[in-house]
């Protein structure tokens, strides 16, 4: 049994416990974000053998979700402290993200007309 020095005089407690750095709260925000959007793109309107272009529109969805759920815990936490003028700018920057996104990955109108046709 690990001893802990004596804190009150109730007998031994754990150490207390460090304090958090300032971006703890956004370790793995992203990556929860990316799966859980990924999760819901990847049922969502779509056959059950899902080929290259579902498998796409997932990894996009992922993208924008795990992005948004940047911005919205960032814009949350700057209302917390009363920042108003962070909480805006993560939240255009989270927009402005998934809209590159969306840009970047989106099937071009070509492509998307021939992969429902075959699709």
């Amino acid at each position: 049994m690990k001893r802990y020095p004596l804190r009150s005089g109730y007998g031994f407690a754990p150490p207390a416990r460090s304090r958090r750095r300032p971006l703890d709260c956004y370790d793995g925000c992203f990556t929860r974000g990316f799966v859980t959007a990924a999760c819901i793109s990847a049922f969502q309107d779509v056959a059950p053998p899902a080929g290259r272009p579902a498998l796409r529109r997932v990894v996009r969805h992922g993208l924008q979700g795990g992005t948004a759920l940047v911005a919205g815990t960032r814009a949350a936490n700057a209302v917390r402290r009363g920042d108003y003028l962070s909480a805006l700018t993560a939240a255009a920057a989270g927009a402005a993200g998934v809209m590159i996104i969306e840009r970047l990955l989106r099937p071009s109108q070509g492509r998307e007309d021939k992969e429902k046709v075959h699709g």
